[in-house]
């Protein structure tokens, strides 16, 4: 199968499957061309995902596809924005027509869900890797940023975290594996990026980001200079994820693991408790407080706790 024939089958395919008014040409042309309507911003965002890297070399193709789109999602919803277009390249060593299938389902299915058009991309030959682009808008001034947390703030995190840093430790179990094992599982093959709670934040005026790279490590990046104490027994953790490591050692992955895709947000201290859209039907949890002086404190019943691993990054060692 040759790459023209490649873009027919399983990508022309996505882009028709949602078509966005602002998009005026897509896929089919050397480049997209997309409106931006007045009054609007476009928030860029890109992320690169490398086999045996950022995924297992035995991921299932729909999961794989899922993800890709997920975690550059979770960058939009982080910004407040709503989704638009995304272009797509794939690196492949060797076109399968059964993992393009599966792989496209998965890309196809949250796209859908979410409502974002495939506009373009490449498609080339080499080791496995998959690269998104993906746009987004929001009204003109209006995106959430990181570095305007105010000392008082309340520090709160959406759902629960560390299932998909769990999840790494059984990425080879059994094709039934124990249902909090199946959990795990899902959480890191199929992120739900929290599009709705960004904007819902962005009218609130709250900077946010994702949880990515770890809890600890994203805290510091969206606290910038100032700092955070945080309750350790405050850390929201599964019950799932408790069964499978005990209370401590899920508040460890939940501070440390990455891959979460919830998102990390301040609040004023004076306003009501942040309740998120959809009449609350995600959790949203108070874990600390920012503070003037830079760095992060983890106060635990007995005092304060120290974790090695604060969370992932890409060159170097973890962040500690």
């Amino acid at each position: 199968m040759d790459e023209f024939s490649l873009i027919d089958r399983f990508w022309k395919p996505l882009g028709d499957a949602i078509t966005r008014s602002e998009v005026i040409e897509g896929i089919g042309n050397d480049g997209a061309v997309v409106r931006c309507p007045p009054g609007q911003n476009q928030v860029v965002t890109m992320d690169t995902l490398l086999e045996g890297v950022h995924f297992p070399r035995n991921m299932p193709p729909h999961a794989l596809g899922w993800r890709a789109l997920a975690v550059n999602l979770s960058d939009l919803a982080a910004m407040g924005a709503e989704p638009l277009c995304f272009t797509l390249s794939v690196t492949l060593p060797e076109a399968s027509e059964s993992w393009l299938a599966a792989f496209a389902d998965g890309i196809g299915a949250l796209a859908v869900q979410e409502n974002i058009q495939l506009v373009g991309g490449d498609t080339t030959r080499g080791p496995l890797s998959i690269t998104i682009q993906a746009q987004g808008l929001l009204p003109d001034g209006s995106a959430v940023r990181r570095g305007s947390a105010q000392v008082g703030d309340r520090i709160c995190v959406s759902g629960t975290l560390g299932e998909a840093g769990e999840a790494l430790n059984w990425l080879d179990a059994a094709d039934a594996p124990a249902p909090a094992v199946s959990a795990m599982l899902e959480r890191y093959r199929y992120p739900q990026p929290r599009l709705a709670l960004g904007q819902w934040l962005r009218e609130a005026g709250a900077c946010a980001v994702d949880v990515s790279d770890g809890l600890l490590a994203d805290l510091g990046h969206l606290l910038v200079d100032r700092g955070a104490c945080v309750d350790w027994q405050a850390l929201p953790v599964s019950p799932e994820l408790v069964s499978l490591r005990g209370a401590d050692g899920a508040r460890r992955l939940a501070a440390s693991a990455g891959d979460d895709y919830e998102l990390l947000y301040t609040w004023p201290l004076d306003a009501p408790a942040p309740s998120g859209p959809n009449g609350g039907t995600l959790p949203q949890t108070v874990i600390g407080t920012v503070t003037q002086e830079a760095g992060v404190t983890l106060l635990g019943p007995d005092g304060r706790i120290n974790i090695a691993e604060q969370g992932y990054t890409h060159f170097g060692a973890h962040h500690g």
